[in-house]
């Protein structure tokens, strides 16, 4: 009877711990990538782009397991999940302190002091 024990004892050993590893992989990849928007800022209804439609401007913070970037996303679609993306370095951290929409695009002032410009052409008709 004692050996049937060890036995058992002898195996469980290795599954207990492939479930306690299986666990704690599905943890790490369930938490990462974090996509979180940060700020939101949209087109001002005075103006209007020649495709028709409002746009709108995200800036997201991304955490992965190799550290933390930002970009931003600008597009016609209000939920942000398509348009054109701009990878920005750390400025983003601190957020957008100013947008300044024109008809020849869009002017994001950082809290850090950076400016960047996209032009229209890249972000309106569906882009």
């Amino acid at each position: 009877m004692a050996a049937t024990g060890v036995r058992w004892g002898r195996r469980l050993g290795p599954v207990a711990f492939g479930v306690a590893v299986g666990i704690a992989l599905t943890v790490i990849l369930m938490a990462w990538p974090q996509r979180t928007l940060v700020q939101r800022e949209d087109q001002p209804s005075t103006l209007r782009y020649r495709d028709g439609f409002t746009h709108h401007l995200g800036l997201y913070r991304e955490r992965t397991l190799f550290g933390e970037s930002y970009h931003l996303v600008i597009g016609s679609d209000p939920s942000l999940s398509y348009g054109h993306r701009v990878e920005i370095g750390a400025g983003g951290s601190l957020g957008v302190r100013a947008t300044d929409w024109t008809s020849a695009g869009v002017r994001v002032r950082f809290t850090t002091g950076h400016e960047l410009f996209v032009p229209a052409a890249l972000f309106i008709s569906g882009r």
